[in-house]
């Protein structure tokens, strides 16, 4: 993640598409519409049954590839998010009936080491064949394939808009309204949204942003145990859906009140010095960096690898941001693979 992510962005309502802000699976009707009879002859040729063992005789295990599947809600930025991995390099395939995914390692663990990672993005466009993904993460998981899913959420609110501007049906909306389809689609994906390795709230992202995020978990050469991304946030505007920790600094004296330190933020070191001089201050922070130590610990023993820690204020500005900044540099200090976002700041 880049430095951007840091600062709010003024016009924030995009919908992760190359074609004039349009949402990715709304804009291309051949590709919503398009018929999966070739999962039945990937799966059948010539009678025989084509085996999805994904490691075959004579391939190594160590050749197997890595999997990431993409899924999540429509016009959220599955396609951003595949386009992101292609430019580094993964294997995309997108829309692939989740039958044919144990399939797909299998012909990459063959390429030699030609096909060493492979991003497959699913969703509800598939209609029934989406049934299939539960018996798929299964069966990959019985063969100790190293996959993970990355989860694509935004509000209603915000898919509603960019449904609206370009003027498109929700996949699932039928002879209903927008809302409608959003709200079957959910509750198609509740129970992926929960196996989620990362969830990335996409509402107030525009298309770069939500780049530097894919780019910051997966750019680099070597995976780290343990990716952390602690964001500040106010309460007033609503909880970060994509949290997976939620801490509240409100008990603290807000600097708000303070007519000198007023218009700077927690970036600042008298605002940051205010707040950890406030009783108790210092104490959260080595209690919570200790907590969060035996959190990080179960998450590495479960092979979870990211995690979002919110810290919220009453508007976002001076509180969770100072926490949020020391809390990141502790993190950082004990190994940790940490990135600072500060949703709110400069919103009021």
């Amino acid at each position: 993640m880049t430095e951007r992510d840091a600062h709010p962005t003024a016009q924030r309502d995009p919908a992760f598409s190359e074609t004039q802000g349009e949402p990715e699976e709304a804009h291309d009707e051949a590709r919503q519409d398009r018929p999966h009879e070739a999962e039945a002859e990937a799966v059948q040729e010539n009678g025989a049954e084509v085996s999805t063992d994904v490691t075959p005789a004579g391939v190594p295990e160590a050749a197997i590839p890595e999997l990431v599947i993409i899924s999540g809600m429509s016009g959220a930025g599955r396609s951003t998010a595949a386009k992101c991995l292609e430019d580094l390099g993964w294997f995309v395939v997108d829309n692939l009936p989740p039958a044919l995914i144990p399939t797909m390692v299998e012909l990459g663990a063959r390429s030699q080491g030609n096909v060493a990672r492979i991003a497959v993005v699913v969703d509800v466009r598939g209609r029934r064949f989406f049934d299939n993904l539960r018996e798929s993460l299964a069966d990959l998981d019985s063969r100790s394939v190293t996959r993970r899913i990355v989860f694509l959420e935004s509000s209603d609110d915000a898919l509603v808009r960019r449904f609206e501007s370009v003027r498109r049906p929700h996949p699932l909306q039928g002879d209903g309204r927008i809302v409608d389809g959003i709200a079957a689609e959910r509750e198609l994906l509740r129970e992926l949204r929960g196996d989620a390795d990362l969830v990335i709230d996409t509402s107030s992202l525009n298309v770069h942003e939500l780049r530097a995020k894919m780019d910051a978990q997966f750019a680099g050469e070597e995976e780290p145990e343990l990716r952390a991304t602690v964001m500040s946030f106010g309460f007033k505007y609503g909880l970060p859906v994509d949290a997976d920790l939620v801490a509240d600094m409100r008990f603290l004296p807000n600097p708000h009140w303070v007519p000198e330190l007023r218009p700077y933020t927690g970036l600042n070191e008298e605002v940051s010095a205010y707040v950890f001089n406030q009783p108790g201050a210092k104490e959260f922070l080595d209690r919570y960096a200790e907590l969060l130590r035996l959190i990080a610990t179960g998450y590495r023993r479960e092979g979870k690898r990211y995690v979002t820690i919110a810290i919220g204020c009453t508007g976002g500005k001076h509180r969770s941001v100072a926490v949020s900044e020391k809390l990141a540099a502790r993190l950082a200090a004990e190994g940790v693979e940490t990135v600072v976002v500060h949703r709110d700041m400069g919103r009021e």
